[in-house]
């Protein structure tokens, strides 16, 4: 019996979670910014489908600590031209969603392992509807922070994710967002 009522109260409390999320005015896209050729194909869906739906895009840029464990002196200067590079690489595509989608997305950077950076950042910010992560074409799967997410992490997650596969062309993107 008690286990009966704990089950109700947590549907009860995801049902109270769920409708707090409706009521945000704004429901954000989240897409990993790195250097990855499917990130592209993540960015065009999420930007498409803010610009049909009213929501917005943020990107989340994780950068490693290992970058800098080598060298404790002069890590706060690697650390600063990492987040300068993260700050570039975005304005492109902040540029190029303003221009063609009319989104001006966000920039979120965190520091740590990019699976936890993820899972936290979702779980820290309230307006993120959607995880829109892009999958690899390599023959060994569709890279690892897909692998990990829909694996053994997807439960620590509290919003849908969307995969888009890295074969899709342009077309395919514009016709299914």
């Amino acid at each position: 019996m008690v286990q009966r009522s704990d089950r109700c109260y947590q549907r009860w409390a995801d049902l109270a979670f769920w409708a707090a999320r409706a009521e945000t005015a704004l429901r954000k896209f989240l897409i990993i910014l790195d250097d990855s050729p499917e990130m592209l194909n993540a960015m065009r869906y999420a930007a498409i489908r803010a610009s049909k739906t009213g929501g917005g895009v943020e990107m989340l840029a994780v950068i490693s600590p290992e970058e800098f464990q080598h060298f404790m002196g002069v890590a706060d200067v690697m650390r600063a031209e990492a987040r300068e590079k993260v700050e570039a690489h975005f304005q492109l595509f902040k540029d190029r969603m303003e221009k063609r989608e009319g989104i001006t997305p966000t920039l979120a950077v965190r520091e740590g392992d990019r699976v936890e950076a993820v899972i936290e950042h979702v779980k820290s910010d309230p307006e993120i509807g959607v995880l829109v992560l892009g999958a690899g074409t390599d023959k060994g799967g569709p890279g690892p922070l897909v692998q990990s997410l829909t694996g053994r992490r997807m439960s620590d997650l509290r919003v849908p994710i969307t995969i888009v596969p890295g074969s899709m062309t342009k077309e395919d993107i514009i016709a299914t967002s």
